[in-house]
């Protein structure tokens, strides 16, 4: 067995009991030939940092395998947006309105809605990416009544001071706020405590993959 299925089938054992938490391998710098073994074993969810590496990875393989999800987890520069469609489905750090109306335009160009997540810096620190829970409602109902865009849930990537737990059920509140479903959060050093908060997807890569070099 392929070494990436057999840490695949090691992390789904711990989450036996977390059906709803679906697992992205995240495969930022590994590639084509990484990647496939999980393909044919049926992985459906995986996800990118950047689009230009996925360009140069993913239209061939989406063109062979045709009912996978592509996940944009990194974050996004506005003029990387048309990039976005045809390859990816979901996208998991719109964190400004400049943003939310270039993505508008593009889904409206392409006819094509992504399902998105709101990225939320909830340590509000300066290095990061994300919205300020401040200023996260005010984002999310422009997103959604302005520019018509399909928010489905909230991501955050936890500061490295401090408990993740406490992290992760501060944005399980915020997104029960908005009424919202998803949860994005959860990485492959802190996976089984975003799971057992409540966690919908988990972006998984060195787990799976292995150490990047």
């Amino acid at each position: 067995m392929h070494n990436t299925i057999s840490n695949l089938e090691h992390i789904k054992k711990k989450l036996v009991n977390h059906q709803k938490a679906k697992i992205i391998a995240v495969s930022k710098t590994f590639t084509a030939g990484n990647i496939v073994p999980l393909l044919d074993s049926g992985h459906k969810d995986f996800g990118e940092n950047k689009v230009q590496e996925a360009l140069q990875k993913w239209p061939n393989l989406k063109e062979k395998y045709k009912d996978i999800n592509l996940h944009m987890i990194g974050r996004l520069q506005t003029n990387k947006v048309k990039y976005l469609f045809p390859l990816f489905d979901y996208l998991h750090s719109l964190d400004s309105l400049k943003l939310a109306e270039k993505i508008s335009k593009e889904e409206l160009k392409n006819e094509k809605k992504l399902k998105i997540f709101i990225q939320v810096n909830l340590g509000n620190e300066d290095q990061k990416n994300g919205i300020s829970t401040f200023e996260l409602t005010n984002l999310y109902e422009e997103a959604v009544k302005k520019f018509d865009l399909n928010i489905i849930g909230l991501m955050c990537i936890p500061p490295k001071e401090g408990s993740p737990s406490d992290y992760f059920n501060e944005l399980k509140r915020l997104n029960k706020k908005l009424n919202l479903i998803e949860l994005s959060m959860g990485m492959s050093n802190d996976y089984l405590d975003a799971a057992n908060i409540g966690a919908t997807y988990l972006r998984i890569g060195s787990e799976i993959f292995g150490p990047r070099s």
